[in-house]
């Protein structure tokens, strides 16, 4: 263990940081998290994202699988630990709270085709497979607190069913809902509540084990239950980052954060699957990636990825993986 965290430790920034914070308890205010935080703010990718993200929206959502887009970009920021003091942030949280629904929920910019129910041209409007990463990325920023943002989280709350989260939409985007049975929780939205539950100081808990029983009962019965075409096969249980989308380092991160599900057999077999992932050293290679990421060190196939070893020890330990 200790070898892997000196291994952490002589990464880039954003892994040091994330390390040092999250895996040995260090306070930020301590000099070597100070200082690895000054050059976070200053890695010229980091930087990047920074520019891109203040001309929110930037563009268009057509695909919330886009591993691009500027949610992602904005939700990978957050989990990177900027906070709201951070240069460049509250530029950028203003943007998004800019653009309220009238329902309660942020906004994002996209579009939606007459054949899918929508009027084809760019629209502000919000989805349960996109206004809770606002709402998650806001809170883990610092604006936990703010009205606007626990509105939005209220809002989006409230849709709970006894199964999870369904694929609901706001009024702009009319008839429009994913290839599923309208009974059916959506995997995705459910997923993505739970994010926004887990880094809220008071969210609601009984709709937060109405979402972790939903997935938790999808991967026992993974062979047959496949609600709107979200499947926890091969392809599923291949880590990857960063957490896009719907896949076992991105569920686990976040079931990981509630007390209850941690004893749970069937979210201990999950993280067996992900545990069989780490080599000898006790660290992972990247399984599966995303292109619209290259130049990141997690990016690649070929060797192991820091920031996914992170990840994937910060779940697993709270499980009770301590080696």
């Amino acid at each position: 263990m200790a070898t892997t965290v000196d291994w952490l430790l002589e990464g880039p920034p954003f892994v040091q940081m994330a390390a040092r914070e999250r895996l040995l308890g260090e306070r930020r205010s301590s000099p070597a998290v100070n200082r690895a935080r000054l050059a976070l703010l200053d890695d010229p990718r980091v930087r990047s994202l920074m520019r891109e993200l203040r001309a929110w929206p930037v563009a268009p959502l057509n695909s919330h699988k886009s591993a691009g887009h500027a949610i992602h970009k904005l939700t990978f920021l957050a989990d990177l630990g900027l906070q709201r003091d951070d240069p460049g942030v509250e530029a950028i949280a203003r943007k998004v709270m800019a653009h309220v629904s009238s329902e309660g929920p942020f906004q994002v910019l996209g579009v939606i085709g007459p054949q899918y129910g929508g009027t084809g041209k760019e629209t502000w409007a919000w989805a349960l497979c996109d206004a809770p990463l606002l709402v998650y990325a806001l809170e883990r920023l610092g604006y936990a607190e703010e009205p606007a943002v626990r509105r939005a989280l209220a809002a989006l709350t409230q849709l709970v069913r006894d199964n999870g989260w369904p694929c609901a939409v706001s009024k702009e985007l009319g008839r429009w809902r994913g290839p599923g049975r309208k009974d059916d929780p959506c995997p995705f939205a459910t997923l993505a509540m739970l994010k926004a539950l887990s880094a809220a100081p008071d969210g609601d808990r009984q709709a937060a084990r109405s979402g972790t029983e939903s997935i938790l009962r999808q991967w026992a019965d993974r062979r047959q239950n496949h609600a709107y075409m979200f499947f926890m096969g091969t392809d599923f249980c291949k880590p990857k980052a960063p957490l896009v989308w719907y896949d076992i380092l991105h569920v686990l991160s976040v079931l990981t954060t509630f007390q209850w599900t941690r004893g749970d057999p069937r979210l201990l077999d999950m993280a067996r699957h992900l545990d069989a992932w780490f080599d000898a050293d006790g660290r992972m290679t990247p399984a599966s990636v995303w292109k619209a990421w290259e130049g990141w060190e997690f990016a690649q196939k070929k060797e192991p990825s820091r920031w996914v070893t992170l990840l994937a020890w910060e779940a697993l330990r709270r499980v009770g993986r301590s080696d």
